[in-house]
């Protein structure tokens, strides 16, 4: 299988596909397909179905299958940021809610954590992120521009949650309350921060889609502004 990515800030990802080969999906993220032959499924039956949607993905993934030795199938970005390939060899990453694209067989999906955050900026969903593992090539959508973070062995970063786009599953991951009442009560940050500590690499993401929906919210409830 090949692929390519074209664009900068809305990338496109074009997979092609050989004779019988394939590809999963969220359901919903087509984009275009040629010689490609379709099939919406619950992979995993009904309870790995419902781990995914736990973890924020859909209910039911799409199988693309090569249907020809020309197959292609295309997915577009949704919001300005980055499509990032992940090769798992029995490793896992942990995911930002939205953040999952494709993948090829052998992937896993599962609800990798999620705590309520108040219904502020998260707007009453919580803070989700998907684990990510098995044998597989997948591809990450995440927000923004992207800072890749190599933390070494006890080494801590402090990161608003939603900035979290994806991280390796050795991480060490916590939320944690911002500290000092006046920070609290008065900095505008929130109340809480996500804690990572190496070793391992984190994926941070400059514009996450909620905090920009939290941001535009006021604009968009008042008419004539």
């Amino acid at each position: 299988m090949q692929h390519r990515l074209t664009g900068t800030t809305l990338q496109v990802l074009e997979l092609e596909l050989g004779h019988g080969e394939k590809i999963v999906a969220e359901a919903g993220r087509l984009s275009w397909m040629q010689d490609v032959a379709m099939q919406t499924r619950a992979s995993g039956g009904m309870f790995g179905a419902l781990r995914r949607m736990a973890g924020g993905g859909t209910l039911f993934l799409t199988e693309f299958t090569g249907a020809g030795p020309g197959g292609l199938v295309a997915f577009a970005a949704r919001a300005p940021g980055q499509i990032v390939e992940l090769d798992l060899d029995g490793s896992d990453y942990l995911v930002h809610e939205h953040g999952f694209l494709c993948a090829t067989e052998g992937i896993d999906l599962s609800l990798g954590f999620q705590r309520s955050l108040g219904a502020g900026v998260f707007g009453g969903t919580g803070f989700i992120l998907q684990r990510l593992s098995g044998s597989a090539k997948a591809f990450i959508d995440l927000s923004g521009e992207i800072v890749r973070r190599e933390l070494g062995d006890g080494e801590e970063i402090l990161v608003q949650p939603g900035h979290v786009g994806m991280f390796e599953g050795r991480v060490a991951f916590e939320i944690t309350t911002l500290p000092g009442v006046r920070n609290l009560l008065f900095g505008g940050d929130g109340f809480f921060l996500a804690r990572l500590r190496g070793p391992g690499t984190v994926w941070l993401q400059s514009m996450p889609l909620p905090i920009l929906a939290h941001t535009i919210a006021p604009y968009l409830s008042q008419p004539g502004r």
